[in-house]
């Protein structure tokens, strides 16, 4: 009997398990040119280049490392500029696709120099807002340093009064780059110059008149706003008082129950303000409408002590906490009830370590932390390394690690400069400055011949 005409479909499902079965076999020779020209045209569909999986990024060399962690896949600049052509808003998009090039450039950043001026630790830390690579560096004891890490010879030093005159915050003059808003342990808000004067006392804590107690209240935040010509400073009662820049007093409530850790201005929107307090709780106010202590416009509640509130850099509609614990989260205008992303991050609070803050990238929504192991923390290692790690605040995942062998300690504050091309850290008593490769050898040759 003459053999029955399969239907085309099913010639075709045969060909290809054909094919599997062949490709899953090893040891088969490649067939040449010719012999695949004879192959049935239902083979000849089914041949594939079958990629190879992709492999964990990673550098190390110099004496640092660098672990970049897998990437989310993202489009090309082409793809968010068609997208604007049909009616897009592609400002967030644009700014993603902006910033893979400078992740990629993370892996190639070293210690470039390190200073260590101070008898106690370093508490704060500002970049100047005019001349990138000048930093100001406070400490326990008093000491303000203002550092050019480029210059050999380019130091200012201000002498503090020693224990009990630990700053807090520092904050430079948006109208005079020469002199600093200063909250400091002896119970004073005053702006100084560089020479250590203090040019006004513009707000003192009240002394709560214990006899054996010389200071029993003192700012611990401040922060500067230039379109609105005032100051804010917030205290360890949980007093808020906001100033002008002359000094005069606009408001003073007790926005919270405990130690007010940091205050800020939105950068964006003028008028709103956050402040976070060990109370574990994060506010969001409106400089319009201060009322009393309940007029608040979010309130957002927190498992733990707060150490930091800050908001985005870049359009000023997120907001980045950190806590005393284990946990950094990013809040959205769009809805500040509930956090976007939750980020578990060991950063454990004691009382001989300058608090941890995590901050945001000047250009970028990328957030920088230092790490501090923890044991009880999920997921924790023999011998974990203390890192700076560095997250995707749109995603919420780390994208980056830094670490070098010659800073093991535990690194409390991260900033990057103005430019977002420099990173300045405090490490106890010391000062590191993080660079790219490239830039590190062209700056250590030039301060090699400023030496010879």
């Amino acid at each position: 009997m003459a053999p029955v005409n399969q239907p085309k479909d099913k010639k075709h499902e045969k060909a290809q398990e054909h094919w599997t079965e062949k490709a899953k076999s090893g040891g088969k020779r490649k067939m040449d040119y010719k012999e695949l020209e004879n192959e049935p045209q239902a083979k000849r569909l089914f041949v594939r280049k079958i990629s190879k999986p992709p492999k964990k990024i990673g550098w190390s060399g110099g004496g640092s490392m660098v672990r970049n962690h897998q990437l989310e896949r993202q489009h090309s600049i082409v793809h968010y500029l068609y997208q604007k052509m049909l009616g897009g808003s592609i400002q967030a998009w644009l700014r993603q696709c902006l910033q893979l090039p400078f992740l990629h450039s993370l892996a190639s950043y070293h210690l470039f120099r390190t200073a260590r001026p101070f008898d106690r630790r370093v508490t704060c830390l500002e970049w100047h807002p005019v001349h990138p690579s000048t930093v100001a560096v406070g400490s326990k004891g008093g000491d303000i340093i203002l550092w050019d890490y480029e210059v050999l010879t380019k130091t200012c030093f201000i002498r503090g009064k020693g224990p009990g005159d630990s700053l807090r915050d520092i904050k430079f003059s948006p109208f005079e780059a020469v002199k600093l808003y200063v909250a400091s342990g002896d119970g004073t808000l005053s702006l100084q110059d560089l020479e250590g004067r203090a040019v006004q006392v513009i707000s003192r804590a009240p002394d709560c008149g214990h006899r054996y107690c010389k200071v029993c209240c003192w700012y611990c935040s401040v922060d500067v706003s230039a379109s609105c010509h005032a100051v804010v400073g917030g205290d360890n009662m949980g007093n808020v008082v906001l100033l002008s820049t002359s000094g005069e007093q606009i408001s003073k409530k007790r926005s919270h129950s405990k130690k007010v850790t940091h205050v800020e201005f939105n950068s964006h929107c003028e008028w709103l303000l956050a402040t976070a307090s060990v109370d574990q709780s994060v506010k969001i106010w409106d400089l319009r409408n201060l009322k009393n202590k309940m007029n608040f416009l979010h309130m957002l509640p927190h498992d733990r002590a707060l150490n930091a509130a800050c908001f985005s850099p870049t359009d000023g509609a997120k907001l980045l906490t950190t806590d005393q614990r284990s946990e950094i989260r990013i809040y959205s205008s769009s809805d500040w009830t509930k956090p976007q992303h939750v980020i578990p991050h060991p950063h454990r609070q004691f009382q001989h370590l300058t608090p941890i803050k995590a901050t945001w990238h000047p250009r970028y929504d990328l957030v920088v932390a230092g790490r501090y192991p923890d044991p009880k923390f999920p997921g924790y290692m023999v011998n974990e390394l203390r890192t700076i790690d560095v997250f995707d605040g749109n995603m919420g995942k780390m994208v980056c690690q830094l670490h070098d062998p010659n800073a093991s300690g535990i690194i409390s504050l991260n900033k990057f400069n103005p430019m977002g091309d420099v990173l300045a850290s405090g490490m106890g008593f010391n000062i590191l400055i993080w660079s790219r490769q490239e830039m590190v050898a062209k700056k250590q040759e030039h301060l090699l011949k400023a030496m010879t």
